[in-house]
Parts: C-alpha cells; sequence; structure tokens
C-alpha cells in the first residue's frame, strides 16, 4: 500500500466500468488542484500518472472496516446484535444470487464480483496507458509500477478466485467499441483462472525490479514488494492444493466445465506449494537474508508503531483522521464504565476458546493437562490471554484510566451490562469478546485509529510451509522446525510438538495452530472451505459459556460454568463452498455461468 502520509497528491478516480474516459476529483490532501488533469495530461509524466496507481492501492477494500469481517462468518465468532449481521444469515444458510453485495450475498463484502471488476478495469487502464505513453517515463519507474500493477491485478483475482473459482479473465480495459465477443468474456475453468495469477506474479518475481520489502518510514512502503508476491503465490498454492479443490470428490459435484476445482486432481500440487513457501523461508525468511523474520511479541505486532516490522509482508495502508482504521468501532467489550464503546462484533465462540491449550502445550481434553472446567480460565496458554476478554478478567487498554472488570455471568445480586442475554443488542451472546488487533492507544469512535490491515506475515509462511510440506512428504524434521517456530516464540512460549507424530496426527496440530496463531485475521473461513470441513463446522450450533451462581438469591454458593449451545441454528449447505455470482452480472453477460446450487 502506498504510503498516505507522505504521498503528495493523491487522487479520487471513479472509473465507471463501460466507460473510456477518466473521472478525476481533488483529494482533500492536495495542496495544488489536479482538477484539471485530462486523459492526455494524467499520462504526461510520472507523478501524473504516479496519482492513478495511487488511487489503486487506495481502492483496496478496507477489510477492517466493517462489523462483518470474515471471521464473522466462521466457527470462530459469533457476532453480537445478530439479525443485521451478514455473517448470522449466512450462518442460517441465507445467500442469494439476487443480491450484488451485502447481507444475503454471502462472505463478499470484501471482494464482490462488481467491484472487482471495477478495480481490475482501472488496473488495466493503467497498465494499458502508461504502457502507450512508455516515452514520458524512465524505463526503470515503467517497469516497476507496471509490476505493482500486474501484483495488484493478481491479489484482486485472488480475492474474487477464493469465493467464486473461475473468472473471467480480463487483461485490458473494456469499452462501447468493441464486439460482443471481446465484451462478453465467459468464466476461465478454475485451473486456467489459478494458472493465469500464478503466472502474474511469476512475471513480477521473475522481473525482480520491485523492493523485497520497506521498512516504516520509507517514501515507498506500502506499495507492492518481491516478498508480497512470493507469499501471496504460495498460499493460493496452498489454497488450490487442498482437498475441496484437489480431489476426487470436490467441495461442490464436478461438472464438465471444471469452474469449482481442478478437472484432474494431483498429489503433487502439495509439493508445489511447499516448495514455493519454503523458496520465501530460504531466499527472504530466517534462513535466507533475513528481511522476514517472526516478530518477538505478537500482541506489539498490532501496535501502529510496529507497521512493517519484520513478520509483516503485505498490507493495506490507513492513516488517522483522513483514512482510519476502524476495527475497535465494531469489537471489544460493548459496556464499560456505564458507557457504550461497540457494536459487539468479534465474541469468539465456545469452540474457540476450547480450543487454546494450556501452558504447559496439552489440550484441555487430556486428562493430564491440570484443566478444571470450574476454573476453565486459570492455566491457559499466553495467547488466550492475550486474545479473549472473559469473565472475572482485567481488560485495560493503554487509553482507559483504570482496568474494567468484565463480567458474563448471570448475576441477580450485582447485575452487569455485559450479563450474557441473548438478546438482540450489542452485548456478547458467547460470553467473550476478542482483544486481538484492538488499537491500545485510542478509544474507538474517533478515527484515532491508524494501524494497517495486514494480509500476509511470515508466520503464515511457515504454517503454510508446514501444511504443504507434511501433505507432500509427512512430518519431516522442517515441519516440526516451522511449527515450533511459532509455538515458542517469545510471548507465546509454548512447548514443542512432541516427537513421532503420524502424518494425520501432524495435520491435527497444524490444524489447530493455524486456528489459534490466526485467529481473528481473516483466515478461519478459507480454511474451513479448503478442507471441506464448513459442512461439519458449520452445520451445528456454536458454543457459549453460561455461568450461574449454584445460589443465585444471594451469591453465597458457587459459581458454576456450563458450556451451552447457541440459541440460533447454524445451516450450511454444499453451495456455500462458494459464492454466487451476482445475477445482474449474468444479465449482463449471457456468458457467464452460475455456480453449483444457485
Amino acid at each position: 500500500m502506498i504510503t498516505f502520509k507522505k504521498t503528495r497528491s493523491i487522487a479520487f478516480i471513479g472509473l465507471i466500468l463501460v466507460s473510456t474516459n477518466s473521472c478525476i476529483k481533488e483529494d482533500f490532501l492536495d495542496t495544488v488542484s489536479k482538477s484539471m488533469l485530462t486523459d492526455a495530461t494524467m499520462w504526461a509524466s510520472e507523478g501524473n500518472a504516479d496519482i492513478f496507481l495511487n488511487d489503486c492501492y487506495r481502492s483496496l477494500y478496507p477489510k477492517s472496516n466493517t462489523n462483518d469481517n470474515l471471521d464473522n462468518f466462521s466457527d470462530d465468532n459469533d457476532s453480537a446484535g445478530g439479525a443485521y449481521a451478514a455473517g448470522y444469515h449466512w450462518k442460517c444458510g441465507i445467500v442469494v444470487p439476487s443480491v450484488t453485495s451485502g447481507i444475503r450475498s454471502g462472505p463478499s463484502r470484501d471482494a464482490d464480483w462488481i467491484n472487482t471488476y471495477i478495480y481490475i478495469r482501472k488496473i488495466n487502464t493503467f497498465i494499458q496507458k502508461v504502457t502507450e505513453n512508455s516515452e514520458n517515463y524512465s524505463e526503470e519507474w515503467l517497469a516497476k509500477r507496471i509490476d505493482e500493477a500486474k501484483f495488484l491485478r493478481a491479489f484482486i483475482y485472488s480475492e474474487l478466485f477464493m469465493r467464486i473459482g473461475g473468472l473471467s479473465i480480463i487483461t485490458v480495459p473494456q469499452n462501447r467499441t468493441m464486439t460482443e465477443a471481446e465484451l462478453y468474456v465467459p468464466r476461465s475453468t478454475f485451473e486456467e483462472t489459478f494458472d493465469f495469477i500464478i503466472g502474474e506474479l511469476d512475471a513480477v518475481l521473475d522481473n525482480g525490479k520491485l523492493a523485497v520489502k520497506y521498512k516504516l518510514g520509507d517514501t515507498d512502503a506500502g506499495r507492492a514488494t518481491l516478498g508480497a508476491a512470493l507469499v501471496l503465490k504460495g498460499w493460493l498454492q496452498l489454497f488450490a492444493a487442498s482437498p475441496a479443490y484437489n480431489s476426487s470428490s470436490p467441495a461442490v459435484p464436478a461438472s464438465a466445465d471444471n469452474l469449482q476445482a481442478f478437472a484432474t486432481p494431483a498429489a503433487a500440487r502439495w509439493a508445489t506449494a511447499a516448495a514455493t513457501n519454503k523458496q520465501f523461508i530460504d531466499t527472504y525468511g530466517h534462513k535466507g537474508t533475513g528481511t522476514y523474520s517472526l516478530f518477538s511479541n505478537m500482541p506489539d505486532f498490532w501496535m501502529e508503531a510496529n507497521e512493517y516490522n519484520s513478520e509483516s509482508i503485505w498490507d493495506r495502508q490507513h492513516v488517522a483522521i483522513t483514512m482510519p482504521n476502524n476495527y475497535d468501532t465494531f469489537g471489544g467489550p460493548s459496556n464499560m464504565f456505564g458507557a457504550h464503546y461497540s457494536w459487539g462484533a468479534y465474541c469468539p465462540t465456545q469452540d474457540l476458546v476450547d480450543d487454546y491449550q494450556m501452558a504447559n502445550g496439552k489440550n484441555i481434553t487430556d486428562p493430564t493437562s491440570g484443566y478444571d472446567d470450574q476454573n476453565p480460565y486459570e492455566g491457559r496458554e499466553k495467547r488466550f490471554y492475550a486474545n479473549v476478554v472473559y469473565d472475572g478478567c482485567s481488560y485495560k487498554q493503554d487509553w482507559m484510566p483504570k482496568a474494567y472488570i468484565y463480567y458474563s455471568r448471570i448475576d441477580k445480586v450485582n447485575p452487569s451490562s455485559d450479563e450474557i442475554n441473548f438478546g438482540g443488542g450489542d452485548v456478547s451472546n458467547t460470553g467473550y469478546y476478542s482483544r486481538k488487533r484492538l488499537d491500545r492507544l485510542h478509544r474507538s469512535g474517533g478515527g484515532l485509529n491508524g494501524m494497517n490491515y495486514v494480509y500476509y506475515r511470515y508466520g503464515e509462511v511457515l504454517l503454510n510451509y508446514a501444511e504443504a510440506q507434511n501433505e507432500a512428504a509427512g512430518p519431516d524434521a522442517s515441519v516440526y522446525e516451522a511449527i515450533n517456530a511459532i509455538r515458542t516464540r517469545p510471548g507465546t512460549d509454548l512447548p514443542e510438538l512432541p516427537a513421532g507424530l503420524t502424518q494425520a496426527e501432524m495435520r491435527t496440530a497444524i490444524r489447530h495452530e493455524r486456528r489459534i496463531e490466526l485467529t481473528y485475521e481473516g483466515k478461519r473461513l478459507f480454511d474451513l472451505w479448503r478442507w471441506k470441513i464448513a459442512e461439519v463446522n458449520l452445520n451445528r450450533n456454536l458454543g457459549c459459556m453460561i455461568i450461574t451462581n449454584s445460589v443465585p438469591e444471594d451469591n453465597s454458593g458457587v459459581w458454576v460454568y456450563t458450556p451451552s449451545p447457541l440459541v440460533h441454528p447454524q445451516v450450511f449447505t454444499q453451495k456455500m463452498y462458494f459464492n454466487p455470482i451476482p445475477q445482474v452480472a449474468i444479465d449482463q453477460n449471457p456468458k457467464l455461468k452460475q455456480n453449483y446450487g444457485y
């Protein structure tokens, strides 16, 4: 992402999908008016052309700024408030193609069909125009900016690919002078779409024109890098190698058009994914240049002062006031000190809480772990305390004058405004709030949070490698090394995995580690999809914790902890492994074929 704190001028450039003209609007940060830029002057210099590309960066969807982030569609989260959230409707099995984006179109707000192709046209326009006007630019600038644009195009296509499958691949800006054959582009197969995106990333990597990484304060911090291109390639290869798309029994029934899975499954795809993630580790990571490495203490990773740290690979820029990160507005404790603080959108389920291990590295289901189901929050691993607000905990952020003691328990003697009640308000229905990624320095609502949204970080590369290598070759020493690096990092401090695990046992361990390490980073839904377990995990009631006193009249008894199902149903049907293509897009392009089941 371009560093808007340092950019001298950024224009808001609105491009209508079928228009051939650029519409330029002056940005509020400009000190010199750009309102007179025309199609000719826009491409007359590097500075003017940069305005256009900067807007492409700025147009990246701000994933933090919604109450319906991807975690809300997974088994990790149950948003308070319910009915107004798209995730709630989706979990009830309500998703239809008649809606372009929003409450009944599935997890698509951050990557829907219509806006994706508006964005793609914008990027295609940039590539075409700077190529046509290449005499106005230095060779170095032109090569770098085209590679940045190609990376952005690959990234945007990848976001839709993971939700839709095969896409209409368009690499030139369409206009009214084109023939119907040029305008009505059918969907490519799953494999063709995947190959196109990987090919774009390979071209960027082979050219080697981009920086490997930027640091905080660098003029170009936030722009695309070789690190970003390689991590995206490795992730997509892992995604596509997974059982939902790369097996004889894919997530949705195989069809002749092969739009939602590979036509022919190949076990070798796991090895390819492992090789790419190993390339990252051996080239840019801790076994190579060390440009990327694990950050020492993950709670501090999410502070604005630590942006572009050694673990951060690809992010979306936010700037306080002018382009803030509004994540805190929607989550964290809803009521504190008699005031309303958030929408209560980030509420960990009991299912997620139960997956946090004990400090000794054992699962709570292990009878030797020391877990006490009537004292369930004692002795848990450090990530639990860093990430979860639970009954009786002391919640204190730096901006708060004093700590808030959170009580979700049903207490008739000393009732709390955060008492679990399964109502329609913003109080958690699970008995928990997530504190991960919340701004420790500023109260929500003032637009003062400038933390970037991180798409990919080095810890995920290690997890990606471990999973792919385990599937390709079994739990060899390199798999243990990658997983144990995550578990033993300072601030996590878990024991290493036990030796001698089978491939299946290691698979379970890796999936567990992904869930805990990447929780509330928008990863879990894609894992549920690609592992083909959403039909299990999202077809049962998720859990909450009910806490009551055995003598409720005066609290003279003991507090009883009772894991319970949530009061609303969970429904997941086979078609929901993919989003639908909006019906309006199909109406406009008769060559588009709808996804299975819609």
